[in-house]
């Protein structure tokens, strides 16, 4: 804990992500909420197959959702989605004609049922 995956869409060509988990890390790393920077797991999934609405347009998109343990102030959550948010939009790509759509949630897993090990 915290899980941060960042998924989109396979029409945004040369997405730098070895730079955006980077500067994602960082970033998080550097809030009070993330207390030590070995429990931050992110990565990227690429959606190869994906539709955006129902109009012909060139869209594509960007989500990233990040898992915490439950009990995040609501101002804590929105911080930490707008530094999410802030990282991904000076890095995504922006095609020439392609209107890319970028959202960040934050979600909250149950405390009782989580199970983490160090091996």
């Amino acid at each position: 804990m915290p899980h941060l995956t960042i998924e989109y869409s396979a029409n945004l060509p040369h997405y730098p992500e070895a730079e955006t988990l980077t500067a994602l890390n960082a970033t998080l790393c550097a809030h009070p909420q993330v207390q030590d920077e070995a429990d931050l797991k992110t990565r990227f999934i690429v959606a190869d197959s994906f539709e955006i609405g129902t109009a012909p347009a060139h869209r594509a998109f960007v989500h990233a959702q990040l898992r915490l343990l439950a009990g995040r102030t609501p101002e804590a959550k929105t911080e930490l989605a707008g530094r999410i948010a802030a990282v991904l939009r000076e890095r995504t790509p922006r095609p020439q004609g392609v209107m890319v759509q970028l959202s960040v949630e934050i979600v909250d897993m149950d405390r009782p049922s989580y199970v983490k090990e160090r091996l």
